[in-house]
């Protein structure tokens, strides 16, 4: 399933930016200085980490995007998350970018996260948000419904519960955006790349950078989006109990 994922993937500036105002959050649980990235892909977030200092760890399923994130000073282990192969409560920081909803054993994955992560250390997850107001208005078209990539969704409370089964506590969940190419795409109504310089997502979020009203805008959109639990990305942040 995995052997043909991208690994030239489109990296924005403002991508950039995001992982930066990520990371300066993550600042006061550095300790030890060490971070990894749980399916990290071809170590983006991972090479913003290492030029601010972080010692920088990540796992990948294919040993081209292994080798890839090798070349940028990554410590690379290929396959699942074994925690055999660290110190336990060895870092500060476990990241997951979009990767809990692959997988259909959320507790074991959670619980690994659990044994390699020191107390009061940090997990920053994402996932996409089934309740969503795109997955209401699209119902069984919402196009991140897809059998075998996407084997479990979450809500802000079912994300907040395995987490809290795990021995987390919750710090933040927000949920934020809405994608206009991801419901052109499930409408059948475009086949553009989901993330492009060329996307609809990307033109939109350039207009809102180049713009203070919109950008005050867009934060008070996301506000309402997560009080009311309905964008389309769940961002979590957990504290190890």
């Amino acid at each position: 399933m995995y052997e043909g994922y991208g690994r030239n993937d489109y990296l924005s500036d403002l991508t950039i930016e995001a992982y930066e105002k990520v990371l300066d959050r993550m600042e006061p649980f550095r300790k030890m200085n060490r971070l990894i990235d749980v399916g990290c892909g071809i170590g983006y977030f991972l090479e913003v980490a290492k030029r601010r200092g972080w010692e920088v760890y990540g796992t990948e399923f294919t040993n081209e995007a292994v080798q890839i994130c090798e070349s940028k000073g990554v410590n690379m282990k290929l396959g699942v998350l074994n925690p055999n192969n660290y110190e336990p409560e060895s870092f500060d920081v476990i990241t997951s970018f979009e990767v809990i909803e692959h997988i259909n054993n959320p507790r074991q994955e959670l619980g690994h996260f659990n044994r390699i992560l020191r107390k009061g250390g940090l997990v920053y997850c994402t996932t996409p948000n089934f309740n969503a107001v795109e997955r209401h208005m699209l119902k069984a078209d919402w196009n991140v419904l897809g059998y075998p990539e996407h084997l479990s969704y979450y809500t802000p409370s079912t994300l907040k519960r395995v987490f809290k089964e795990s021995g987390f506590k919750t710090k933040k969940v927000d949920t934020t955006g809405i994608s206009l190419t991801r419901i052109k795409k499930s409408q059948g109504k475009s086949r553009q790349a989901t993330i492009s310089a060329a996307s609809d997502d990307e033109k939109l979020r350039n207009r809102i950078a180049g713009n203070p009203l919109l950008g005050i805008a867009k934060d008070i959109i996301n506000w309402k989006l997560t009080l009311f639990g309905v964008g389309n990305s769940l961002k979590g942040w957990f504290v190890k109990v």
